[in-house]
């Protein structure tokens, strides 16, 4: 599956194979939250030609099995937990807030942070909770050369499948659990997710000036970066987001505008018809032309 990786409202048109992820020092994760601004960012872009979801079944999600209190291990025969990574936009104005959960199986994730430095990140670690799904590792990050929160859907798109990556490497039986594993890890994934069925988008009004956009979708590499993208090309702006990886789907809130005003019936009905074709539409193998 090719997949195009782009900046808001434009394409940045680029070939690459997420195996280049693979040669930083990475560590373990997957769920996600942001907002979206100009900032460009040059390199770094993700392609995948393997093509990640299949049409032949259905996927039936179930919730994480309750977890051992903090120094217990999992025994081996224990369901493997569905990993989550938040990265939230939305909490903090000057800081993009990552939380990672992978039931009580996380360590102090100090290899995800290095490799998240290694982009030019500066990572504090925040805290971390209990509760029935696991543990969670929270933590703060801003951009090394401004000292704000992330902002471009290509770098935010790059912080997450650099911690789905560090997921595989360090903890390989997540994959079975993650879309990214039917290329990128050990095992392929127990299910397989139709797009048809998994895919719900829906737009209401939040305010006279915005309104509120939900995408859920089956995961798949550069899937951020191509929703802003499509939302872009019809002239509706992106002011923020949130951007969720649950497992083999993806959930993303955005809030968005056309002219400075909330979306109106006709436009937001163009809106989902776009996305669903975007999102549903068969890929094509590069060597095929």
């Amino acid at each position: 599956m090719a997949v195009a990786i782009a900046s808001c409202g434009r394409s940045v048109g680029f070939y690459t194979n997420l195996k280049a992820i693979e040669k930083q020092p990475i560590a373990k994760a997957s769920f996600f939250t942001c907002s979206f601004g100009a900032d460009p960012v040059q390199g770094f872009r993700i392609y995948s030609k393997k093509r990640l979801l299949s049409s032949d079944g259905r996927l039936v999600l179930q919730a994480s099995p309750s977890t051992a209190v903090e120094g217990e291990k999992s025994p081996e025969t224990d369901e493997v937990p569905i990993p989550k990574v938040i990265i939230d936009q939305d909490s903090d104005p000057d800081a993009t807030l990552v939380e990672i959960t992978f039931g009580d199986r996380l360590g102090a994730l100090l290899d995800t942070m290095n490799a998240l430095k290694n982009l030019g990140l500066n990572v504090v670690k925040a805290n971390v909770y209990l509760d029935s799904s696991g543990k969670h590792n929270k933590f703060a990050i801003t951009k090394v050369s401004t000292g704000r929160k992330v902002e471009d859907p290509e770098l935010l798109e790059t912080i997450r499948l650099t911690i789905i990556n560090n997921m595989l490497q360090y903890h390989p039986e997540s994959s079975s659990q993650l879309a990214m594993g039917a290329a990128f890890g050990v095992a392929q994934p127990s299910q397989q997710v139709d797009v048809d069925i998994a895919t719900h988008i829906r737009v209401h009004d939040d305010s006279p000036e915005r309104s509120l956009l939900y995408v859920e979708t089956a995961d798949r590499p550069g899937l951020l970066v191509d929703l802003v993208k499509i939302i872009t090309d019809i002239n509706i702006a992106v002011e923020s987001g949130e951007f969720d990886t649950e497992g083999l789907l993806a959930k993303a809130k955005f809030h968005v505008s056309y002219k400075g005003k909330a979306i109106i019936k006709p436009l937001q009905q163009v809106l989902s018809n776009s996305l669903r074709y975007y999102l549903r539409r068969p890929s094509t193998e590069e060597a095929s032309f």
